[in-house]
């Protein structure tokens, strides 16, 4: 089979980081290539240099045979590379057609009508469903990201790279995605798909490259691959891919939410009327699309959300939970001052979660700094939680003192996770909690939740892959449209009837 890229030594630092090293790969003509490896083994950064992102150091690169330098994404796509990134590049007050036209170097009058024959012509080519006409704001996740596959495909891409491509799709749009590039592969279309998600990758590529730590540890042919081998290349070593799930031993209720409903500043109803408990001793589950209301329910419970007046948010204190405690209207520093140990890794881990310049000491005590007494600060308790979270989840960081910031996002996402569990709560939120991390760290933090649980902590988990709700939680609370569609006994339900609450496809339905 023909090359469509060759990768030849490519090596890619960042001061005293290396990011790539030595590099050699290739990606043939009329495939799907999956690449894997752990948090900052340089994936996304080796796909950056195909996208005129970043520059190699030293190295060759091929494409159809003929050695490029690839200084910028114009050169990509005159060299029909088309990246889509995991955070996609639109602009939400136009449409679809709108956003295909930005950019495009037509001569003469343009012609809005020509682009969108030539798009619903790629959409009947693939089986895309989009339409053009429609605002980008209006959109699904799903919607956009189709958008995104149509921009490059118009622009001439028969080389595409998909960065985590599913990550917050259903089971049903993501068979529908898989469906679209099984028909781009049998039009000799290349396409490489970045993910974690193992059994994604093998269903859909034809091989696999895996890296580790900025290196090419081997290629291997889909169809004889599993899990376990390709999870033992990426970290070097077995690494058991079960989470130990137990039934919850004597619950009690700590929190109670009733007829919860939040309006925006646009005065939307983000939430309406939901109504749930959550249990100590136990994992409850969260799905949903990205934005049907999981980010503001989670803040709500945190008091960083104002909530209508009819809602209702309690926490149940004492060893019999029989102790009412209200939580609505109050700040998150007065919730920890009556006692209530709630720990919170929300969805924006540096817009909210840390302060990126800051070193992961400085975010340590960003939980602790008010608990000293005087005006001199003690760093080594929050130093040594830092250590302790840096060995125990495999952060990867020149020191304790290098900005958060500069760190990969699965790195970031550690340490936040790492401060979070480390403060002893009694309430664990976490809003999608492993997103970003390699298959290995996210077991680690699987295994950590349930050891949170088994300590009678009320754990909520905000989730996107679907498989890991049904084997991690006790019960799934399905959100669409800010209402609650059902709440699921994880053991007994499936990935399907999930998919489908989440869609509104189904009726309602209660544990």
């Amino acid at each position: 089979m023909e090359n469509a890229i060759e990768l030849r030594g490519v090596t890619k630092t960042f001061g005293l980081i290396t990011a790539n090293k030595n590099v050699s790969m290739d990606i043939r003509r009329g495939e799907i290539l999956a690449l894997l490896g752990e948090n900052g083994s340089g994936k996304t950064t080796l796909m950056n240099m195909l996208g005129g992102i970043y520059f190699p150091d030293r190295g060759e690169i091929f494409v159809k045979g003929k050695q490029v330098e690839i200084t910028s994404p114009k050169d990509s796509y005159h060299l029909g590379i088309g990246m889509v990134h995991q955070h996609f590049k639109l602009v939400d007050v136009f449409t679809a057609a709108e956003n295909i036209a930005l950019g495009l170097e037509e001569k003469g009058r343009f012609n809005l009508n020509a682009v969108k024959a030539k798009a619903r012509d790629i959409c009947d080519r693939y089986g895309f469903d989009l339409n053009l006409d429609q605002k980008v704001y209006n959109m699904s996740v799903s919607q956009k990201q189709t958008l995104e596959i149509v921009k490059v495909l118009y622009r001439g891409a028969d080389i595409l790279i998909l960065d985590e491509p599913t990550a917050v799709l259903t089971p049903q749009e993501t068979d529908k995605l898989f469906a679209v590039i099984r028909n781009m592969r049998a039009d000799d279309k290349s396409v490489v798909i970045i993910t974690h998600k193992l059994k994604e990758v093998l269903e859909i590529s034809d091989r696999v490259t895996i890296l580790r730590k900025g290196e090419v540890i081997g290629t291997v042919n889909t169809k004889e691959a599993t899990e376990s081998s390709l999870t033992e290349m990426m970290v070097g070593e077995k690494v058991e891919l079960n989470i130990n799930r137990i039934p919850p031993v004597n619950p009690k209720k700590r929190i109670e939410v009733k007829h919860l409903t939040i309006v925006d500043e646009q005065n939307v109803r983000v939430l309406e009327d939901v109504s749930f408990d959550v249990m100590g001793g136990e994992i409850f589950g969260i799905a949903g699309i990205s934005g049907n209301g999981q980010k503001e329910l989670l803040e709500a419970i945190a008091g960083l959300q104002k909530c209508e007046p009819d809602s209702s948010i309690k926490y149940f204190a004492g060893e019999k939970a029989d102790q009412e405690m209200n939580l609505l209207g109050m700040t998150p520093k007065a919730i920890r001052d009556m006692g209530i140990g709630m720990a919170f890794v929300p969805e924006d881990r540096l817009g909210m979660g840390l302060v990126g310049s800051m070193d992961m000491v400085d975010n340590m005590m960003l939980k602790t700094y008010d608990n000293g007494r005087g005006i001199v600060v003690d760093r080594s308790i929050p130093r040594r939680r830092a250590e302790m979270i840096r060995k125990k989840l495999g952060v990867v960081t020149p020191g304790l003192s290098t900005p958060v910031s500069r760190l990969s996002g699965g790195n970031v996402q550690k340490v936040l996770v790492g401060r979070e569990l480390a403060s002893n709560p009694t309430v664990l939120m976490t809003a999608y909690a492993v997103r970003g991390l390699d298959i290995n760290t996210s077991y680690t933090i699987y295994n950590l939740l349930n050891d949170e649980k088994k300590k009678g902590v009320a754990v909520i988990y905000v989730g996107e892959e679907l498989d890991v709700l049904l084997e991690l939680c006790d019960r799934i609370l399905v959100l669409c449209g800010g209402r609650v569609n059902g709440i699921l006994d994880a053991r007994k339900t499936t990935k399907e009837e999930v998919g489908l609450l989440m869609t509104n496809l189904q009726e309602r339905r209660q544990a």
